[in-house]
């Protein structure tokens, strides 16, 4: 019999899979009903593997909120492997301010033109229509905690910045982040929606709300 040769999965592994679709039509059926925002945090799910951790929905807020102040009337804000401000920010639309998104998940594409590709190994590696110095702040959150992602991704945040930083990283990363960015650690305790190792800190180069 041809059939012979067609491998079968255990009744136990069926069912685990079973599970899994259901679980998955259940959040495709979450994101499609009345009320969804494609933009809140958690839409797009972390992918521990890029080292991504979303911020809890307060910080994520706190941040925004920051930024808007930081960025002005009629501001332009950048957000450098930030995805969950950037989702908070773009909860806020209609405000008077413009954001993009620089991250290497290209699943955020789905976000459309403000969505610009970034890899940190190439810092500079940027669209011509993304002008030097043409953002009013930048929040950068480097993906790992090491002073050469550190250091490559300070050469975009310099080339990006009309002067005010917003750097969230690592507690210990505050000697290297003075040293690359001149940023200074802030009071704010910024918290994910799952709790990390590492302490978390905020650090800035201007007057900020988050001390």
């Amino acid at each position: 019999d041809d059939d012979d040769d067609i491998p079968q999965l255990s009744s136990h592994t069926l069912a685990a899979l079973q599970e899994f679709y259901l679980e998955q039509q259940q959040r495709e059926g979450m994101k499609t009903s009345q009320g969804f925002n494609q933009y809140s945090i958690g839409s797009i799910e972390e992918d521990w593997q890029l080292s991504q951790f979303w911020y809890s929905d307060e910080t994520a807020s706190c941040l925004a909120n920051e930024a808007v102040v930081a960025a002005g009337k009629g501001g332009r804000i950048a957000c450098v492997s930030a995805p969950s401000v950037y989702q908070k920010l773009k909860e806020q639309d209609g405000k008077d301010f413009s954001v993009c998104i620089l991250e290497y998940d290209r699943r955020f594409s789905v976000y459309g033109e403000e969505f610009i590709f970034y890899d940190y190994n190439h810092p500079l590696n940027l669209p011509e229509n993304l002008l030097p110095h043409s953002f009013d702040i930048v929040i950068a959150d480097p993906p790992y905690l090491s002073e050469e992602c550190l250091k490559k991704t300070a050469e975009t945040i310099k080339y990006l910045t009309k002067g005010k930083i917003l750097l969230c990283t690592g507690a210990i990363m505050e000697e290297q982040a003075a040293k690359h960015l001149g940023v200074k650690i802030c009071k704010f305790i910024p918290k994910h929606s799952r709790n990390l190792a590492n302490e978390f800190r905020c650090y800035v180069n201007y007057a900020s709300g988050l001390d």
